[in-house]
């Protein structure tokens, strides 16, 4: 975890020292109202997650994104575009505008994309504890399952 320093003196006697020498001695330097990198992405990925589970119950119709039905990647859309991020339409599409992140660093919030033969089918919202929110298939609805396969792969939203 990074500290944030709230410093005007060391900024101002800083002078010409670049942003990454102050980062070295264990300082950020930060906009007015502005939050890091990681921690908005923390952000975004909780508020997406909320808006995931509140779609509980949702019925699942193919093609569609919101506000009262969803197929898979519509929920995914529907959810980070309400905290305020834009995805594309597609699993697929969605795989790949993510950073790709390993098992082992996914975090809640990340995307969990299902694949087979190199191609991405399925994706829901990590919510840790090994289940993710999705919206599965055709007579189901957005629920809480756990992850059923070791074929996935973890994308963070941007």
């Amino acid at each position: 975890m990074t500290a944030q320093m709230h410093v005007p003196s060391l900024l101002s006697r800083a002078g010409a020292v670049s942003a990454l020498t102050l980062a070295a001695v264990g300082g950020t330097m930060l906009a007015p109202g502005a939050a890091p990198e990681a921690q908005a992405a923390t952000t975004y990925a909780n508020k997406a997650l909320s808006v995931a589970a509140s779609k509980k119950g949702a019925p699942y119709r193919y093609g569609s994104a919101g506000p009262t039905r969803f197929d898979c990647s519509g929920l995914t859309l529907y959810a980070y575009k309400k905290a305020g991020k834009s995805l594309p339409r597609t699993a697929q599409q969605q795989y790949n505008s993510t950073r790709h992140v390993s098992a082992s660093g996914r975090q809640q919030g990340d995307l969990v994309f299902f694949h087979s033969g190199g191609r991405v089918y399925h994706v829901g919202i990590y919510a840790g504890s090994g289940k993710i929110w999705h919206s599965p298939k055709t007579g189901s609805w957005v629920k809480l399952d756990k992850i059923w396969t070791s074929k996935v792969y973890y994308g963070r939203v941007r």
